[in-house]
């Protein structure tokens, strides 16, 4: 799997969620390899679309249609500053991945100074993970070329998530979140989408 992640400021997430709908109705009948689209705007502005697709060729070979240049050069308007781009090769899912399902996506983000023990982290903790937090219903982690980390996490909604953060983890998958939090050069940052947009093929 490959992973581009879009992130800039907008002004209008209305006008951005009718582009992104309209990418998948007009546009994504003649993608290649796309698996998939999680996106959405943060209460501040921020916009993230983390764009699933089989490989990096066939991301590639998308960007190339005119369809789709032509459908950014109209959407990229909708930015008020830089636009983003992370393209991620190194990329896992946890807990069956993504889900269409979820009412609530966070959207963890930073440096990672040691992604072999993230790894190794993210595979010892998943069953303990999946055990106690029943609001938690998958995700995916990628990393760039620059070892900039996109964790997309997927809850049953909001209210449950915040919940399970007020819980007690047992102590072993405390000391694992920890750790895991440790790895983050000057901390992770979070993103919440309260109404994501999820798109399948």
């Amino acid at each position: 799997m490959f992973i581009q992640v879009i992130q800039g400021q907008v002004g209008d997430a209305a006008a951005m969620r009718a582009a992104a709908d309209a990418w998948v109705r007009e546009v994504s009948p003649g993608s290649y390899g796309w698996l998939g689209t999680t996106a959405g705007v943060a209460e501040n502005g921020t916009m993230v679309a983390v764009v699933r697709f089989e490989s990096r060729h066939e991301a590639q070979r998308n960007s190339e249609r005119p369809e789709q240049a032509a459908w950014w050069q109209e959407t990229e308007k909708l930015f008020t500053g830089e636009v983003t781009f992370r393209d991620c090769e190194r990329c896992t899912t946890y807990m069956g991945g993504g889900s269409d399902s979820a009412g609530f996506v966070q959207i963890i983000q930073g440096r990672v100074h040691d992604l072999d023990r993230l790894r190794e982290i993210m595979a010892a903790g998943e069953a303990d993970l999946a055990s106690a937090r029943p609001d938690l219903i998958g995700g995916t982690a990628a990393i760039d070329a620059d070892d900039y980390y996109t964790e997309t996490a997927y809850f049953t909604s909001e209210q449950e998530a915040r919940e399970g953060e007020s819980k007690a983890l047992p102590p072993a998958l405390e000391q694992v979140f920890r750790e895991f939090l440790g790895l983050f050069e000057g901390g992770a940052a979070y993103v919440d989408l309260r109404e994501p947009w999820l798109y399948s093929p």
